[in-house]
């Protein structure tokens, strides 16, 4: 096999090495990680931590995957250093308690000598400094010589889930970019000599609380190969930014800002390098349903797109480019990710948005720095604090803070940023960066002590349970009386859980003389927990009783399932045939389908989709419900949700010519039985996302009659039929808006009526006129009026005035003639100081400034405030 291989190649050689050695190849799990003590999925071994930690059987002992993941806890040194990255793909080999160091080790070096044909004088392997049996396997089996065998500490060779749980030592192969240099002192710490590209994990201890160790009864195999690093040692290329998974991606940015890439500076290969390694990690956390927002997973988005947009403003990118650049990356991903290209539409859409309000971000932080230059810096210099806010806050950059500093002869204080820079960071890789594998619950504990619970509910609504778990206020009991709210586990039940976006079923635990409510049913793992509370007489452990759901509650659950699918169906024929789910929820008496769409469903496709919905529900079709392989179940259409983990074997929902899902829910028979569909409204929820809300079945006629109730009402108070309700409605607006203007008009001639008898309260100071006075009542347009007029009278000085237009809320306009200002005053600082007095702040222009504030009570000190510092600067 040729050295020079493709990203691509590289991956699937590697995925089909470990096939061949009877390992299950399984697909990238999402970026949105099941387990929530983390953001993202930020390892490889992330989507097995329940098998590792014993809470889940592993299906196969063997799995092969290239894991997407994203990290953000050194984005700083992204496009700085020759590896940094936010996104990459992590290849690894697991074993579940079957192979261990000897196999482990032995097909690493087999894949890296023979199949990837690294010369093995080029490679050097670290131990833990205490694992003697690793450091014989590599010496003794594996036959590389012990000067290459580098024992290292447990900062850097000694793997742990956290404080307590499965840990291990570890052993890396690094490549050696420079042999010539010799073995005497060996540095892998030197990443300008080596790349450290396989790292082989051995789980085999448990610590405990105390710190001791004990050996794991299954130990297990978790390994990593980073693709990109392996990529760059393959295509010899300086770095990893160079290789063919991002370098296309470089180039496209590098056409759109004019730039030759060989010829540019180090500085301008930096923001290159940053957009080609965002805009991957951008492309992937959309296309796994991120949405942009200011927390949480969406924060981690919206900051590398606005990464993206900065770094392009730094290389002169003045127009909209995340688009351009964005198709080169899912060109590249589509191959092995056929998912990207799938949500093009979406990506797109988002990044399209996202850029337009960030450079309108940009514009404003221009304008701010502007402001903290105007607030004055005695020392010189912008302080590291308001540095970091613009940069922070606003996604203003540093550099270009530093340049219009520059322009003004200041700096910034740059340590001062960096030290807010890393208290950001710490607090980031705190809350983010760590995979704590022992963060566990009660019901998570005692799950695994119990067996699973049969659901009987797709063909029964009552049975015979026992009860196997009680808990009450999270505590473990034997019984509880009545008025107790409990926590019950069954061994068997007809109630279905909450998930797949419908809600838990209703209903009640009856037997001799004991009646318990069920108000709501979750699932944790297999078990089913039921939420109740004991309304007749004491429930314990071991009683049999008749479970029974409340079937009214089951019927609507399952008209608004049905109809969430027909929903789903009405809008891919209609609207987008791309569209895809992007959550739900099916409760007893509404409906919400969130969808991908980067715009709103217009009111004519609202109403074709309603109507659709409504025929479907007429002609009555049957529901086929199978269970069959998840292999065959895609291959006949059936849609799944993306992101969602399914099993090997799915369950269908089929409504022939109609719809077709992969849906664990309860659903209607017929969907005649639904009766009517009524779309209550449609909206966005997110950059690219969509929300529909609805009513089927009996929730319809409840809707329905709210409604005539209230146009019943608004007839009878309007004196008007029904259908002439919006014209009337429409007159007294247009009626109202009018008296609103006329109104504004009679206080501003008031207010201009006042402004007269002010003239004579105005003082000389030196050569010029002041007038600092309060106005009762008058709004801030009023005043502002008010103010340029008086000026125009007083001809060279400057007023200030301020007012309470309405209770707890202050008005405040300065302006000042140019003579004023040629004396160094400015309305705009003036006014934002003395805003401050009253809780408030505002500014604007050197002439004409306008503030407001809360505290009315302070309105006189500010105003006599104002009046000194007038008297100061003009005297």
């Amino acid at each position: 096999m040729s050295t020079v291989l493709s990203g691509s190649q590289i991956r699937q050689t590697f995925l089909d090495f470990y096939a061949a050695k009877g390992h299950r190849i399984l697909p990238s799990a999402s970026l949105v990680p099941e387990d929530p003590t983390v953001l993202l999925t930020i390892a490889g071994m992330l989507p097995f931590k329940p098998i590792f930690l014993g809470q889940r059987q592993a299906e196969f002992p063997r799995a092969t995957t290239a894991q997407r993941c994203i990290r953000t806890n050194d984005i700083e040194n992204v496009g700085r250093t020759a590896r940094h990255h936010t996104f990459f793909e992590m290849l690894g080999n697991f074993s579940f308690g079957d192979y261990f160091k000897e196999k482990a080790i032995a097909w690493a070096w087999e894949l890296s000598t023979e199949v990837f044909q690294l010369p093995p004088e080029r490679l050097v392997v670290s131990v833990f400094e205490d694992d003697d049996e690793a450091f014989a396997i590599w010496r003794d089996q594996v036959g590389v010589p012990p000067h290459r065998i580098i024992r290292m500490g447990k900062d850097d060779n000694f793997w742990a889930s956290g404080p307590t749980g499965p840990c291990g030592p570890c052993s890396e192969i690094y490549y050696d970019f420079h042999p010539e240099r010799g073995d005497d002192a060996i540095d892998l710490e030197d990443d300008t000599r080596f790349i450290e590209f396989y790292n082989l994990v051995f789980m085999q201890y448990n610590r405990d609380a105390d710190g001791n160790l004990t050996p794991l009864q299954a130990q297990n195999i978790d390994t990593g190969m980073g693709l990109e690093r392996m990529a760059q040692i393959l295509q010899k290329v300086p770095n990893n930014y160079e290789t063919d998974l991002i370098f296309p991606i470089i180039k496209t940015a590098a056409a759109i800002a004019g730039i030759d890439y060989a010829q540019a500076d180090e500085k301008t290969k930096v923001s290159l390098k940053v957009i080609g390694d965002h805009i991957r990690a951008v492309v992937h956390m959309i296309a796994d349903g991120i949405d942009a927002s200011n927390e949480g997973r969406g924060y981690v988005l919206r900051r590398l797109i606005r990464r993206v947009v900065r770094h392009g403003r730094l290389l002169g990118i003045e127009r909209p480019f995340t688009v351009e650049v964005a198709e080169t990356a899912i060109a590249l991903s589509e191959e092995a990710y056929p998912h990207v290209r799938q949500r093009q539409r979406s990506i797109k859409a988002s990044l399209q948005e996202e850029e337009a309000r960030f450079r309108k971000t940009l514009d404003r932080g221009e304008k701010l720095v502007a402001e903290i230059l105007e607030k004055g810096t005695p020392s010189g210099e912008i302080s590291g604090e308001d540095a970091f806010i613009l940069y922070d806050t606003y996604g203003f950059p540093l550099e270009l803070t530093q340049e219009i500093a520059e322009e003004k002869g200041l700096t910034v204080d740059v340590s001062g940023f960096e030290a807010e820079m890393e208290k950001q960071r710490t607090r980031s890789r705190d809350a983010h960066e760590t995979i704590d594998l022992t963060v566990q619950g009660t019901l998570d504990t005692l799950a695994e002590q119990l067996r699973e619970t049969e659901f009987l509910g797709y063909e029964q609504v009552a049975s015979p349970a026992t009860v196997t778990l009680l808990l009450v206020e999270g505590q473990t009991v034997s019984s509880a009386t009545a008025g107790t709210s409990v926590q019950i586990v069954l061994d068997r039940t007809p109630f279905y859980a909450e998930s797949g976006g419908q809600i838990g079923d209703q209903g009640y635990l009856s037997g001799d003389s004991l009646l318990v409510r069920i108000e709501d049913v979750k699932k944790e793992g297999s078990i089913f927990v039921h939420f109740g509370r004991v309304e007749r007489g004491t429930l314990q452990v071991g009683d049999v009783v008749t479970a029974q759901i409340d079937l009214a509650c089951r019927r609507r659950a399952q008209a608004n399932h049905t109809a969430t699918h027909l929903l789903q169906a009405a809008l891919r024929q209609i609207v987008d045939e791309n569209i895809g789910q992007a959550g739900s929820l099916v409760a007893f008496d509404r409906l919400r389908f969130d969808f991908n769409l980067p715009r709103p469903v217009t009111p004519e496709e609202l109403q074709r989709i309603e109507e659709q919905i409504n025929t479907w529900i007429a002609e009555a079709h049957r529901a086929h419900v199978a269970v069959m392989p998840l292999t065959e179940a895609k291959a006949k259409g059936a849609i799944a949700m993306f992101g969602e983990k399914y099993a090997d074997e799915v369950r269908v929902i089929d409504f022939p010519g109609v719809s077709m899902e992969l849906c664990g829910g309860t659903h209607v028979q017929n969907t005649a039985e639904i009766g009517l569909f009524k779309i209550i409204s449609e909206s966005g929820v997110a950059a690219g996302i969509r929300r529909i809300e609805a009513v089927a079945g009996p929730a319809v006629l409840e809707y329905l009659n709210l409604r005539d109730r209230v146009v019943r009402e608004l007839g009878d108070r309007f004196k008007a039929k029904p259908e002439e309700l919006p014209e009337r409605i429409t007159a007294l607006q247009a009626e109202l808006k009018a008296t609103q203007k006329q109104l504004e008009a009679v206080k501003a001639e008031l207010a201009l009526a006042k402004s007269d008898q002010l003239l004579g309260q105005a003082e000389a100071v030196g050569n010029f006129k002041i007038l600092v006075a309060q106005l009762e009542g008058v709004d801030a347009d009023a005043l502002k009026t008010v103010a340029e007029r008086l000026l125009q009278k007083l001809g060279e000085g400057a007023v200030v005035l301020g007012s309470v237009p309405e209770p707890q809320k202050v008005s405040l306009v300065a302006a000042f003639s140019p003579a004023v200002n040629q004396k160094g005053l400015q309305a705009g600082k003036l006014i934002g100081a003395i805003a401050k007095l009253c809780g408030g702040g505002g500014g604007g222009r050197p002439n004409l400034a306008q503030a407001g504030g809360r505290d009315a009570d302070q309105l006189p000190a500010a105003l006599q405030a104002a009046r000194e510092q007038l008297q100061a600067g003009l005297s």
